[in-house]
């Protein structure tokens, strides 16, 4: 039996990159746009756990399908884990990925070197009369001064990946999903599903 899998987000690049990471298993993916869901949940958890299951735990709720919700950001030391879950409006609203870069080097600045930092993602599976489950993935580095290659989003031309001697947005999207912190949450999400599918 294959099973409706909602991932709560109006991204579709979103869906096909979990589509991938999925396509194994006997789930059929949808994705709000798709199924007409325009509420939007307000983040409003301190932690990136409690966002990702508040909007899992919403939309399995509204929607009556098992439901893949995550949530992400950047946390840096120097800046006490800001901007953490606040990672996407950060800058203010409207503001695009580079004016969020520049305000954390403009805010790092003033801090000794090295800048450690953390992306951190949990992905939350929410099903209507279950408790939801999480799955966590990190990735450590630092912040270097300026950003550096085209590949990726967000924060990914400043992330620097000692190991590997390149920003994440240096990295081919193959290496940057085995190693990132998405990559790392969907894994463990993958595995907790296909538990799930057959219990």
């Amino acid at each position: 039996m294959v099973r409706k899998l909602l991932v709560a987000t109006h991204n579709q690049g979103k869906l096909l990159e979990y589509g991938k990471l999925l396509q194994d298993l006997p789930l059929a993916l949808t994705f709000l746009d798709e199924i007409g869901v325009r509420d939007e949940v307000a983040e409003t958890e301190n932690t990136f756990a409690g966002n990702a299951v508040l909007k899992a735990w919403y939309y399995a709720g509204l929607t009556g399908l098992w439901t893949w919700a995550d949530d992400s950001g950047l946390e840096v030391d120097a800046l006490r884990g800001a901007p953490g879950v606040h990672s996407a409006r950060y800058a203010g609203p409207g503001a695009t990925d580079q004016d969020r870069n520049e305000k954390l080097l403009r805010e790092l600045h003033s801090h000794p070197r090295p800048w450690t930092a953390r992306f951190q993602c949990v992905v939350a599976i929410a099903r209507p009369t279950a408790a939801p489950e999480t799955c966590t993935g990190i990735l450590e580095g630092t912040i270097t001064n300026s950003p550096r290659g085209s590949h990726g989003f967000g924060y990914d031309p400043v992330f620097f990946l000692p190991d590997h001697g390149r920003t994440l947005a240096e990295l081919s999207t193959t290496v940057k999903n085995e190693v990132s912190h998405r990559g790392r949450a969907s894994r463990r999400a993958k595995e907790l599903l296909q538990d799930l599918l057959e219990s």
